[in-house]
């Protein structure tokens, strides 16, 4: 499979159900426009991972590639059970009223430190360091591809979605990545 298609992937799925999600709900309730919310995502998403897969070829200088493999095992492993848990917006990723544009961008752009997208973008940059521009851009696809549609269906998205199932789904696919990963030679 190639970098761009496993990037896209895996942060697609990592997404769902995740709190980015959730706080594209927010704004598409809030702002009701889909446009610049949907821009800002993709602004706040291109820089934050950029940054992130450029410190997984940082690192990547420092670890064989055997030991990077394992680290996607595990990753994907992790993500498998992470994806579980319910993702909940902390108070300090609350909306300003700085309008739909600067209020997203602030807000996604905080809300993807740490998250479990960019710990993934990262660990894709580690491994697949001459392929970095693929992974941003698969990345920033993957991100695009579980909010948009969240943003564009608002909050009628939110009661149609049984969460919990989608989760369990999730959580097999990231299962059948570590898998397949671990066998890949």
């Amino acid at each position: 499979m190639s970098v761009l298609a496993i990037s896209i992937a895996t942060v697609a799925l990592a997404e769902i159900g995740d709190k980015t999600q959730l706080l594209s709900l927010l704004l598409a309730s809030r702002y009701r426009k889909p446009v610049p919310i949907i821009l800002a995502i993709f602004f706040a998403t291109i820089l934050n991972h950029a940054v992130a897969a450029w410190l997984g070829v940082v690192v990547a200088d420092y670890l064989t590639e055997e030991v990077l493999r394992w680290v996607l095992i595990v990753s994907f492993a992790v993500m498998a059970v992470w994806v579980l848990i319910p993702d909940k917006l902390d108070d300090e990723e609350s909306v300003s009223n700085r309008g739909p544009f600067v209020a997203s961008f602030i807000a996604f752009f905080i809300a993807e430190i740490g998250d479990k997208t960019q710990v993934a973008t990262t660990v894709l940059g580690a491994q697949n360091a001459e392929a970095l521009t693929m992974v941003i851009i698969g990345t920033t696809i993957g991100m695009l591809l579980a909010n948009v549609p969240v943003v564009l269906l608002g909050h009628k998205a939110a009661n149609a979605l049984p969460l919990n199932v989608v989760r369990y789904v999730t959580a097999g696919l990231f299962a059948v990545l570590a898998i397949g990963t671990f066998f890949m030679r």
